[in-house]
C-alpha cells in the first residue's frame, strides 16, 4: 500500500534571520552568521521540528549597497556553507545539509569531490543548490569584469553537472573488498574513469572519493526564467522557488514537470519547494504584532537598496511614498525582477509599500496568523498542486523557528500532513527519492551477460 502524499520542510539559514530587520529586534542573535554555537542550536532545533534539510544560500560577494546602507544590514559577513555543514553533520543525524556552489566560478572536480566528502561524512544527508550566480558583482572577484551571458551560463551548467555526476559514479558501491590475504583494496573492474570532454571542460578522473549511502548527493536547482526550468527539469531533484500566489506556484509547478515527463523523467521524483515566510502566533492578532513590529525596525535606506536589488533598478532619489517606476525588462535582468514590477502596476504599490512587501521573505510567499491559519494555507498549496513541500524562512533566529516547531509542526502532524519521525538515514529516504544507480551498473550486466 503506498504512504501518503506528506509536506517536505526545509529551513533556510540565513544570518540572524531572513526579514532585512530581523537582526534588529530586541530577542534575535544579531551575530548569528559570525557564531557557529547558533549555527549548531538552529540545526538541532530543525532536526526536533524533523524537517527534511537544512539550506546554506551563498555567494562570492557581499552586497554592492552604499557604504553607509551596507552598515545597517546584516547579511555582510557568514560562515563559508561547505565548511559548516560539514562541521554539523557530527552534531546532527537525519536532518539533510544542502548549500549553494556556483556552476559559474568553480570547477566540476571540487564540486564533485566536496559533495560527495560531506555524503560521507554525514552519512548520506548532502545536497547541493546549483547555481549559476544571478549576482554580476561576482565576476569581479574572479578575474572578470563582467558576468557571463545568461545563455552561456546555462549551457555550461549542463554540462557541468553532467561531469560532477559521471564523477560520483566513478567506483561503484562494492568496489572496495580490502581483501588483505590477496594483497587487493579494490576491485579493479569497479573504478571508472571519466575522460569527459565538452564544450567547457575537460576532466579526466576519476574522483577520489567512493560513492555514499546514498549513491549521490541530491541535485537541487533553483532558477525561475524558462532557462533555469528546463535545467531543472532536466537534472534537479528539489526545486526552491518563490512565488507570491498560488496561481504562479501551480503553474511553475505543472510546467516543471510537464517538463520532466518530456524528458522521460518521472514527476514524482522532483520535489518543488516554494520559499515560506512564516509569521505565526497563539492569535491572528498576536502573530499580526510580531509582523508589525519587524516593519516598523525596517530602515528606510535598507529598504530602498533591497528592493532596488530585486528589481534590478536603483531606486535611490525617487519619492518612497510614490509609484513604483516601471521597469524595462528588455535588458537581462533576473526574473524576479518582472514578478516585483508586475505586482507593484497591477496592486498600485508605493516603493515603500513594495519594500515592505518582500522584507520577511525577500520576494518569497508571506503568511501571517494562527497555527490553523499557517497550516491552512500550507495545505492549499500541497493538495492544489502549487507546491510539494516549503523551504522555511525564519524572519529571525532563534524565536521564528522555535514558535514554527511550536506552533505550525503539531498542527501539520493533527492533518496527517506531516511526518511524526524521520523516514530514514539518508536525505533522499526522506524526501522519497530513489538512490540513482551508477551509469556503470547496466554496462557490468550486459558485460557480465555476454559471458
Amino acid at each position: 500500500m503506498t504512504a501518503p502524499r506528506q509536506i517536505k520542510l526545509g529551513m533556510f539559514l540565513r544570518p540572524a534571520g531572513h526579514h532585512v530587520a530581523g537582526w534588529r529586534h530586541r530577542d534575535a542573535w544579531a551575530d548569528g552568521g559570525l557564531n557557529f554555537s547558533s549555527y549548531v542550536e538552529m540545526a538541532q532545533t530543525a532536526e526536533r521540528g524533523l524537517f527534511d534539510l537544512m539550506f546554506s544560500a551563498d555567494a562570492l560577494t557581499g552586497e554592492r549597497y552604499d557604504r553607509e546602507t551596507l552598515s545597517r544590514t546584516s547579511y555582510v559577513a557568514w560562515i563559508e556553507p561547505m565548511s559548516l555543514l560539514t562541521a554539523l553533520a557530527p552534531v546532527t543525524k537525519n536532518i539533510g545539509l544542502v548549500c549553494t556552489a556556483t556552476t559559474t566560478y568553480d570547477e566540476p572536480y571540487h564540486i564533485a569531490r566536496r559533495f560527495a566528502s560531506l555524503d560521507l561524512i554525514s552519512g548520506g544527508r548532502s545536497g547541493w543548490n546549483l547555481v549559476t550566480s544571478a549576482n554580476n558583482a561576482e565576476a569581479q572577484n574572479f578575474g572578470r569584469d563582467q558576468h557571463l551571458p545568461k545563455h552561456e551560463r546555462y549551457r555550461r551548467a549542463r554540462e557541468f553537472v553532467d561531469v560532477v555526476r559521471g564523477l560520483w559514479d566513478s567506483w561503484d558501491d562494492d568496489a572496495f573488498v580490502f581483501d588483505k590475504a590477496d594483497g587487493r583494496f579494490y576491485d579493479p573492474d569497479k573504478r571508472h574513469v571519466l575522460d569527459h570532454k565538452g564544450e567547457f571542460f575537460k576532466v579526466r578522473g576519476p574522483l577520489t572519493v567512493s560513492r555514499s549511502p546514498q549513491g549521490q548527493p541530491v541535485v537541487v536547482q533553483a532558477g525561475a526564467s524558462d532557462d533555469g526550468r528546463q535545467l531543472a527539469a532536466e537534472t534537479a531533484e528539489v526545486v526552491f522557488c518563490a512565488h507570491q500566489s498560488i496561481e504562479a506556484a501551480r503553474a511553475f509547478h505543472a510546467d516543471v514537470k510537464t517538463r520532466m515527463a518530456r524528458c522521460g523523467r518521472d514527476p514524482d521524483h522532483l520535489k518543488i519547494m516554494p520559499g515560506l515566510s512564516v509569521f505565526v502566533g497563539r492569535t491572528r492578532q498576536e502573530a499580526q504584532d510580531k509582523f508589525d513590529e519587524l516593519q516598523n525596525l525596517i530602515h528606510p535606506e535598507v529598504g530602498v537598496a533591497l528592493l532596488s536589488k530585486y528589481i534590478a533598478w536603483d531606486l535611490t532619489g525617487y519619492d518612497i511614498d510614490g509609484p513604483v517606476p516601471v521597469v524595462p525588462q528588455d535588458r537581462g535582468a533576473p526574473t524576479r525582477s518582472a514578478l516585483l514590477s508586475d505586482t507593484a502596476q497591477a496592486e498600485g504599490l508605493t516603493i515603500r509599500q513594495l519594500y515592505q512587501r518582500i522584507a520577511g521573505g525577500r520576494g518569497h510567499y508571506q503568511v501571517i496568523g494562527s497555527a490553523k491559519d499557517v497550516v491552512d494555507m500550507m495545505e492549499e498549496w500541497f493538495a492544489t498542486g502549487a507546491a510539494d513541500g516549503f523551504n522555511v524562512l525564519p524572519p529571525f533566529f532563534p524565536n521564528s523557528l522555535d514558535e514554527f516547531i511550536a506552533l505550525v509542526v503539531p498542527e501539520l502532524q493533527r492533518r496527517g500532513l506531516y511526518r511524526t519521525a524521520y523516514a530514514g538515514a539518508t536525505l533522499r529516504e526522506n524526501l522519497g527519492l530513489p538512490r540513482p544507480a551508477s551509469r556503470h551498473a547496466g554496462r557490468a550486466a550486459k558485460s557480465q551477460a555476454a559471458e
